[in-house]
């Protein structure tokens, strides 16, 4: 059985996403204890669809656009998750219909429902498409409408994925998100090489070497007992990504004496 790792890389605006993983030829009979574990596999099946969202979030929302969360009133809670789901999607087709009337951009969206341990409470998680608050207040109807700007850092809004994840793994999305797309190479690493690599996440330097103009943000290694498998994961971002210029001008401003003016978060209505 021969092994060929393979290199798939994502543009995701000022981020790049990597995956080094181990392919093997179609006409060489894979053994049994080839394929990786149902354990390990679960990991990578997790690991692929939480990056997936990820690319997504970075590669179609800007600092323009919002993070929401929609709460109930005691009065309005709905009585279970299919009537919590149906909700949201009508206020996302009420939102929808604002934005056309009002020749806004079309609506673009992340969305997770979440039901509070304690008391049962439903409420919504969304990144979305920026408009104004009180619209959006009028529109729910069905509570407290909480907001607040994107902030974006080295991962991008990964942090924000993550933790929309935590609290449910299913989510929704509008159709019209960009997906990244997939440029696959291989042969570029060695078994060798990649084993190199996955013994020291934190190299920075050696990461960096492999993608000119990017940063390392974060890798993450997966190790496959059964055949040996490394599963590599890697995040960059560009050396001028729009969130490092904004925060070397905003330590301009502060080291010349001038006060930074910082985007005003929007109250709840």
């Amino acid at each position: 059985m021969r092994c060929v790792y393979r290199e798939t890389r994502y543009e995701c605006g000022d981020y790049l996403e990597v995956n080094i993983y181990p392919t093997y030829r179609k006409n060489i009979s894979r053994k049994r204890k080839s394929k990786p574990t149902s354990e390990t596999q679960q990991k990578l099946n997790e690991i692929y669809s939480r990056n997936h969202l990820i690319r997504l979030a970075n590669a179609n929302f800007t600092d323009h656009d919002l993070k929401i969360e929609l709460t109930y009133t005691s009065e309005h809670n709905p009585e279970d998750d299919e009537t919590a789901v149906r909700e949201l999607r009508n206020f996302l087709r009420r939102v929808k219909r604002y934005r056309e009337r009002y020749n806004l951009s079309e609506l673009k969206y992340i969305a997770v429902t979440e039901r509070g341990s304690l008391k049962g409470r439903y409420h919504h998680h969304l990144i979305m498409s920026d408009m104004p608050l009180f619209d959006l207040v009028k529109l729910w109807g069905k509570g407290i409408v909480g907001s607040d700007i994107l902030i974006w850092d080295e991962n991008g809004i990964a942090n924000l994925v993550e933790y929309m994840l935590k609290q449910n793994k299913r989510y929704m999305r509008s159709r019209n998100l960009i997906d990244p797309p997939a440029k696959k190479r291989d042969g570029r690493f060695s078994q060798r090489r990649v084993k190199e690599l996955a013994r020291d996440t934190d190299d920075r330097q050696e990461f960096e070497k492999l993608y000119e103009g990017y940063f390392l943000s974060k890798a993450e290694v997966v190790h496959n007992d059964d055949n040996g498998g490394v599963y590599i994961y890697a995040r960059y971002y560009k050396k001028e990504a729009a969130w490092c210029r904004q925060k070397r001008s905003s330590r301009q401003r502060s080291s010349d004496g001038r006060s930074s003016q910082k985007r005003s978060t929007p109250s709840s209505g």
